[in-house]
């Protein structure tokens, strides 16, 4: 039986902000932001939005009412969850409309969590043929304003269907994973901004791709020129780069100037978000099959690392007519239409977040969206909408 992603979607705010203007408010050169990070533009969070609002928004992309009545299980993966002890996918499963008789779950492991939701759904499909999971990937990148960390500040979700029968690919039982405990990057609980030595977590990554890959080589027998392109965790644009060009000498010069081309292409839209933690790799992967130069039955490497730090590289392999069900997802048609802010409007945003449940309040949430936002605290319960 074929197990594999059967659809994906993808939502970011409607708000952005130009690198080109915070690097001359803080007094960097931009070319430090767009080519020495490899960043041009980042999603910016209203107080309106939050993980369960992108996360219900991105699956309503591509749920239809077959899909409601198959979910079996959804699979939220965060490390900005709303609450420390109710998952995001109780308040999911409410505002999809899904069946009450059946399991939600928050996981977290920094920026990875997504990648272990996505192998539990595969798993468990293969156990219960004609069942589906929804996976979705949510988070918000927030690390301070005038920080070393705030160009790679982002949002957004992506959200998966996995099934038996999968449009798009389907997933390799070839994982290879590892874990090391590092203090790379984390999040106190009394904190609402992450700390991060970026040196040691660029580090650590190129360390656990280059082991994982050797290992996958050894168990798979799999060659890089086997492989169609990579998707990676993109925490900014260029890591994937210096990832990849550790092995590039495996390949001739004609394969090394394509994976090149398709590592730029699985780049497209996160060059345009910024950073969405357990959502990047899976956005990098969007990215690649509406970007890249892609057919059917070829295979994609994967490469998944979150912080702390734990990673794991796995291949898809395309379905016939992949490139149709992606054509179906406008995403650069939702980036370009973005409201741009200026950096004073985007500071007095990033200050607005309502993250005080002892004071009743709304958010600023304009009405006739329709979409799922996030009404602000009432009697310390969060109140959500969709309209």
């Amino acid at each position: 039986m074929t197990v594999g992603i059967d659809k994906i979607g993808f939502y970011t705010p409607g708000l952005a902000l130009d690198l080109v203007e915070l690097a001359q408010v803080r007094g960097d050169e931009p070319d430090k932001y767009t080519i020495g990070i490899g960043q041009s533009v980042q999603t910016i969070v209203p107080n309106y939005e939050d993980v369960v609002t992108m996360g219900v928004n991105a699956a309503q992309k591509i749920l239809t009412d077959a899909d409601r009545e198959q979910i079996e299980m959804v699979v939220f993966a965060t490390e900005s969850g709303v609450d420390n002890s109710k998952s995001a996918a109780v308040f999911a499963q409410k505002l999809l409309g899904l069946s009450p008789f059946i399991r939600t779950i928050e996981m977290k492991q920094a920026c990875y969590a997504g990648t272990y939701g996505l192998m539990q759904a595969r798993d468990f499909v293969a156990l219960h043929p004609g069942k589906k999971v929804l996976v979705i990937a949510a988070d918000i990148a927030r690390y301070g304003l005038a920080t070393p960390g705030e160009v790679t500040q982002g949002a957004g979700a992506v959200a998966m269907v996995v099934s038996d029968d999968p449009a798009i690919a389907e997933i390799a039982t070839d994982s290879v994973y590892m874990s090391r405990d590092v203090a790379d990057f984390w999040r106190p609980i009394d904190s609402t901004t992450a700390l991060v030595d970026g040196h040691l977590s660029t580090d650590v990554y190129k360390e656990m791709f280059l082991t994982l890959w050797q290992r996958y080589q050894d168990q798979t027998g799999m060659k890089l020129s086997d492989l169609a392109g990579f998707a990676f965790h993109l925490p900014y644009t260029k890591m994937g780069k210096k990832a990849l060009d550790q092995i590039m000498d495996q390949v001739d010069a004609d394969g090394q100037a394509f994976l090149r081309a398709q590592l730029a292409a699985s780049q497209v839209y996160n060059r345009q978000v910024g950073n969405l933690y357990t959502g990047s790799v899976y956005l990098a992967l969007l990215s690649l099959l509406k970007e890249g130069d892609l057919q059917t039955g070829q295979r994609l490497g994967v490469f998944s690392y979150g912080s702390g730090a734990e990673a794991e590289l796995f291949s898809l392999k395309l379905s016939d007519g992949f490139d149709q069900v992606v054509a179906q997802q406008d995403v650069a048609g939702m980036l370009a239409h973005r409201q741009m802010v200026s950096v004073a409007e985007y500071e007095e945003i990033f200050n607005s977040q309502l993250f005080d449940s002892a004071v009743d309040s709304q958010s600023q949430a304009p009405a006739g969206t329709g979409l799922c936002q996030f009404l602000g605290w009432q009697s310390g319960e969060r109140q959500y909408r969709i309209g």
